[in-house]
C-alpha cells in the first residue's frame, strides 16, 4: 500500500514545487510530474502513473485541477483507479475515495463541476447568438478580400495552377483550392 503522488502544471514556466511539497508532505513514496495541459487526455506521465499504481495504493493529487480538466475525464479516470483498486485523495479538496463518504463527495464535485461547464457553454451559444443577430462577424478575418477571391477563381478558370496563385496572393495552396473549390460547389446548382 503506497502513496503515489501525481504533479502537473499547466506550462513549462510554472513550477511543480508547491505541488511537490504538499505530496511529499503527504508522504508519497513516488511521484509523477508533468508540465502539460490538463486539456490533454494523452498526458506521458500520467499514463505511466496510472500504469504504475497497484491495488491498495492511493493516488494522491494536490486539486482535482491537476488531474483532469472535465467532469467526464475524472470520472474515467477515478473508474480506472477503483478497477484496479487505488483509491484516490484530493489534498486541497479533503476528498479520500477509499471510503464511501468519499467517493460520494468526489461525484457530488464532478456533478457540480459538469452543470457549471454547461451553464457557461449555455452563455456563450446565448452571447454568440444576440453578436450575429447585431451583425456581429464572428471569427478570423478572411484573409482574402472578395475581389482577391474573384480574381483567384478566375486566375484558376484561366488555367494558373493552384500554387502560382497561391504565390500571387502570398497564401497557403490550401486556401485558394478551398476559394476555388467554393466556386464550383456553387455553380453547380
Amino acid at each position: 500500500m503506497a502513496l503515489v503522488g501525481y504533479a502537473r502544471v499547466s506550462s513549462v514556466g510554472q513550477s511543480l514545487e508547491i505541488q511537490e511539497e504538499k505530496l511529499n508532505g503527504a508522504g508519497c513514496e513516488e511521484l509523477f510530474r508533468e508540465k502539460r495541459s490538463g486539456v490533454d487526455r494523452e498526458r506521458p506521465a500520467l499514463q505511466e502513473c496510472l500504469r504504475y499504481v497497484r491495488k491498495g495504493d492511493t493516488l494522491v493529487i494536490s486539486r482535482i485541477d491537476r488531474l483532469a480538466r472535465s467532469a467526464d475525464h475524472l470520472l474515467s479516470i477515478v473508474k480506472q483507479l477503483d478497477d484496479k483498486g487505488v483509491a484516490l485523495r484530493v489534498l486541497d479538496q479533503s476528498i479520500d475515495t477509499s471510503d464511501a463518504a468519499g467517493k460520494a463527495f468526489l461525484g457530488m464535485l464532478a456533478v457540480f463541476a459538469q452543470f457549471e461547464n454547461d451553464i457557461r457553454r449555455e452563455r456563450q451559444m446565448d452571447g454568440i447568438a444576440k453578436a450575429k443577430e447585431k451583425g456581429v462577424k464572428l471569427g478570423r478575418k478572411p484573409v482574402l478580400t472578395a475581389e482577391q477571391e474573384e480574381e483567384a477563381r478566375r486566375l484558376r478558370g484561366d488555367g494558373w495552377a493552384l500554387q502560382r496563385i497561391a504565390d500571387h496572393f502570398g497564401v497557403s495552396k490550401g486556401l485558394v483550392h478551398k476559394t476555388c473549390s467554393v466556386m464550383r460547389t456553387v455553380s453547380a446548382f
